[in-house]
C-alpha cells in the first residue's frame, strides 16, 4: 500500500525549485555543496505548502535530468531529507513528502494564528483587524431586536434576506450605478462570492485570468475548482494594471472569468483609475471574458485626498461583462462573514439555484447586523474608525520598516490593508521560516504568485501599529539575519537551490 496521494512530476518541481531567485553569495560566504542545496530547496517547498505533504517526487533519474545534474546529487538530497524527516521511502513506492514530528502541517492559504497562539507570535499574516467596537456589539443588538419576525419563518433565504438585498442596491444606486434588489444576493463572505461565481462559470479546465500578484486564497480556491489561472503581470509600484498585456490576455488566450481587485488590490495596495478600468470592461466584454471585480477594499481609502475612481460596473450598464463582488470583511471585521454579488438578474438567478447543492443561504442574524449597520449610519462611524486605524498601523508599520530594514523596498499605498515588500534580495520563503523562529508570521510572496513567481517579496498588512509594530519589525530584522547567516532552518548554511 503506497503512502503518497498525490505527485510532482520532475518538470515542475525544477520549475519550482528554479523560481527560488537567490540573492549572490557575498564575498567569503561559503557555498554550500549541491546536494545541501537542493534538499533545502524541497525542504522549503515542503514547509510552504507549494509541495504538498504526502506527494510522491520524482524519480532520482529523473529529477537529476529535470535539474542538469548528478544523480549521486538528486540521491544525496533525498537521502538528507529521509535523514530530516521530509521524506520517506520504500522500494517499488518511490519517496514520497511528510513533515517532521512537531511541526505543524502547512497552511495552503492565509489562516489566522488560534488565540492563543497570539501572545507569542506577532500574526502578520492575516490582513483583518479587531472588530470597530462598539459597532459590532451595537449591530448585534440590533439585530437581535429585528430577528423575531425571522424566526417565525423557515430561516432559509438563498438570495439573501428582502431588506438587506434592497439596503445594498440602494447603496449602489447612490454610488450612481441604479441597482435593483433583483441584481443582488447575499453570501457567506467575498470567497463564498467568488466560489459561486468560478462554479456557474468557471469549471474544471477552464481558463481564469487573475492579476498577477493575486489575493492567495483566491487563487488557493480557484486552483482546488480545477481551474487553469492564466497571471497578468500588474503595472510596476503602484499604478495599477498593465494594459497591453491585459489587452493581450485577452485576446490570446480568451479566458472564461478574470478575477481582479480594482481598489486597493490585495496585496500591492494598487488603484486602478477610471482610464484603465473603462478599458479593461471593453477588452473583457470584445473577448467574451466574465468580469469578476473584488471590491472588499474600496472604502479602505486611508488618505484624506484620495479621489476614487468610477466602480468597475459603472463601466458596464447593462451588466453583461461585469459580476461585483463586496464584503463587509475588510472594511468592517472579519468576523462579520457577510458578503455580495451584484450582476444582471438573470445571473443572479442562476446563483441563487446553484446555492440549493451549497451552502443554501447566509446566517440571518449577521444580515441583520449589517442591515442595521447600513440602515442607521453605524457602517459609515465604523468604517471610519477602521480607516484611522488601518492608517495610523500602516504609518507606524512603514516607520519601523525604514528604522529596522532600510533596504527593503515598497511603494506606500494610499488605502487597503497591506503593504508588498521586495525584501532586499532575501528569498521570500526563507524569511517566512526564519520568522516562525523568532515570532512572527509572515506570508510570502510565492503564495501570491502563480508556479512560484514572486519569491523575492513578502506581504505585510495594517495590523499592528505603535509597540508591537516595531518590534514586528525588529523581528524580522532578526529573521533576514537568519537568512543572511544561512540559518534560517536545518541543516548547514541552506541557500536556494538554482539548476
Amino acid at each position: 500500500m503506497t503512502q503518497w496521494t498525490s505527485a510532482v512530476g520532475p518538470a515542475q518541481l525544477a520549475r519550482l525549485l528554479t523560481s527560488q531567485q537567490d540573492r549572490p553569495a557575498g564575498p567569503g560566504t561559503r557555498r554550500p555543496p549541491a546536494y545541501r542545496a537542493l534538499a533545502d530547496g524541497v525542504r522549503v517547498l515542503v514547509l510552504e505548502g507549494r509541495v504538498p505533504v504526502a506527494a510522491r517526487l520524482p524519480a532520482e533519474r529523473e529529477l537529476a535530468v529535470a535539474l542538469s545534474v548528478s544523480r549521486t546529487t538528486v540521491a544525496a538530497a533525498y537521502e538528507a531529507l529521509r535523514a530530516e524527516g521530509f521524506l520517506e521511502s520504500r522500494r517499488g513506492a518511490g519517496s514520497w513528502t511528510v513533515v517532521p514530528a512537531g511541526n505543524p502541517l502547512p497552511a495552503r492559504g492565509l489562516e489566522p494564528l488560534p488565540p492563543e497562539a497570539l501572545g507569542s507570535v506577532i500574526d502578520l499574516g492575516c490582513a483583518a483587524l479587531p472588530a470597530p467596537e462598539p459597532w459590532l456589539t451595537r449591530a448585534v443588538q440590533g439585530a437581535l431586536e429585528e430577528l423575531p419576525p425571522y424566526a417565525h419563518t423557515h430561516g432559509d433565504y438563498p438570495a439573501g434576506l428582502p431588506a438587506l438585498r434592497a439596503m445594498i442596491a440602494e447603496r449602489y444606486t447612490a454610488r450612481g450605478i441604479p441597482t435593483m434588489p433583483e441584481q443582488i444576493m447575499v453570501t457567506t463572505g467575498a470567497m463564498g462570492a467568488i466560489d459561486a461565481i468560478c462554479h456557474l462559470f468557471g469549471g474544471r479546465g477552464e481558463r481564469i485570468a487573475v492579476e498577477s500578484p493575486s489575493y492567495a486564497n483566491i487563487l488557493q480556491l480557484m486552483r482546488e475548482a480545477g481551474a487553469r489561472l492564466v497571471p497578468v503581470a500588474m503595472a510596476e509600484g503602484l499604478s495599477g494594471w498593465d494594459m497591453d498585456r491585459w489587452r493581450q490576455i485577452l485576446r490570446e488566450a480568451a479566458p472564461r472569468i478574470a478575477y481582479v481587485v480594482a481598489d486597493f488590490h490585495n496585496p500591492t495596495g494598487a488603484l486602478a483609475d477610471d482610464d484603465q478600468r473603462r478599458g479593461l470592461v471593453e477588452a473583457a466584454r470584445s473577448a467574451g471574458t466574465v468580469l469578476v471585480a473584488d471590491e472588499t477594499m474600496t472604502e479602505l481609502w486611508l488618505d484624506e485626498d484620495v479621489s476614487m475612481p468610477r466602480p468597475v460596473c459603472g463601466f458596464d450598464p447593462a451588466g453583461s461583462t461585469v459580476i461585483t463582488v463586496g464584503s463587509a470583511s475588510k472594511a468592517f471585521w472579519a468576523g462579520m462573514r457577510i458578503g455580495w454579488v451584484r450582476a444582471a438578474p438573470d445571473v443572479i438567478r442562476s446563483l441563487v439555484a446553484a446555492r440549493a447543492y451549497a451552502d443554501l443561504g447566509t446566517p440571518v442574524l449577521e444580515q441583520l447586523a449589517v442591515n442595521w449597520l447600513f440602515s442607521t449610519g453605524g457602517w459609515s462611524q465604523a468604517v471610519e474608525l477602521r480607516r484611522v486605524q488601518a492608517r495610523e498601523n500602516r504609518d507606524a508599520l512603514v516607520a519601523a520598516l525604514r528604522a529596522q530594514l532600510p533596504t527593503w523596498e515598497y511603494e506606500v499605498p494610499r488605502g487597503g490593508l497591506t503593504l508588498w515588500v521586495r525584501a532586499g534580495g532575501l528569498s521570500g520563503s526563507r524569511l517566512a521560516e526564519a520568522g516562525e523562529r523568532v515570532g512572527v508570521r509572515v506570508p510570502s510572496g510565492p503564495r501570491f504568485g502563480v508556479d512560484g513567481a514572486f519569491e523575492g517579496y513578502v506581504r505585510l498588512p495594517f495590523t499592528v501599529g505603535g509597540a508591537v509594530a516595531e518590534e514586528a519589525a525588529a523581528r524580522l530584522a532578526a529573521a533576514s539575519r537568519l537568512v543572511e547567516s544561512g540559518r534560517s532552518g536545518g541543516g548547514e548554511t541552506p541557500r536556494t537551490f538554482v539548476a
